[in-house]
């Protein structure tokens, strides 16, 4: 499946190997925060190609899945992939914007875990992930190669109720990806998300 979605365009450059191994390093720190059955609940923004969700889903099968997908094309590839791959029980295609998403009743502030690649930059990916978390529960972002924990003011993310937190060990995979972890300390106010497109176009840090 991971072939066909970079043949497709939904996966960035370089060998699908490169790809699984990406997903590998979420599904390290997912494990290092829930355990080996992993989340009850969660949620992959911008699911794209199905990295890392769908390799998520198959790794944690108890786990409940939501890709959030916006792009018709890509959705429908996802939802090809799901039923090709038998997931269905436990995963569930949203073709909305995750601003969308974020203030629908049936998603707002009732998932474990929200992980998100190449979603956007820092200030979009805590804004669109925070409304969605249950207290207690964690975002886990891809960063660049090394990461930068500046990227992730703890002063400017205390509004939508995250904490930022290390990544656990191993915090890096193979591929040299970091991960950062937030903590969703208090309910994310309910003036989040803004409206589409706000929070890239005005981030908030």
């Amino acid at each position: 499946m991971l072939e066909e979605a970079r043949r497709l365009g939904f996966l960035g450059p370089g060998p699908v190997a490169g790809q699984l191994d990406h997903a590998g390093g979420f599904a390290a720190v997912v494990r290092e925060l829930f355990g080996a059955g992993g989340p009850g609940v969660a949620g992959d923004l911008g699911s794209g190609g199905g990295v890392p969700g769908l390799v998520l889903a198959m790794t944690f099968p108890s786990c409940h899945w939501i890709l959030v997908e916006s792009m018709v094309r890509r959705a429908a590839f996802l939802r090809s992939a799901v039923a090709e791959l038998r997931l269905g029980e436990c995963v569930t295609v949203v073709e909305e914007r995750a601003e969308v998403v974020g203030r629908s009743v049936g998603y707002r502030g009732r998932l474990d875990l929200v992980v998100a690649r190449g979603f956007g930059p820092p200030a979009a990916a805590a804004e669109c992930a925070a409304p969605l978390l249950r207290v207690g529960g964690y975002a886990v972002v891809s960063e660049p190669p090394g990461g930068d924990p500046g990227r992730w003011p703890a002063g400017d993310l205390a509004q939508l109720g995250l904490v930022p937190a290390p990544a656990p060990a191993p915090a890096t995979s193979g591929g040299g990806w970091a991960y950062q972890v937030l903590v969703q300390e208090s309910p994310c106010p309910g003036r989040f998300p803004r409206r589409v497109g706000v929070p890239t176009k005005r981030p908030l840090f």
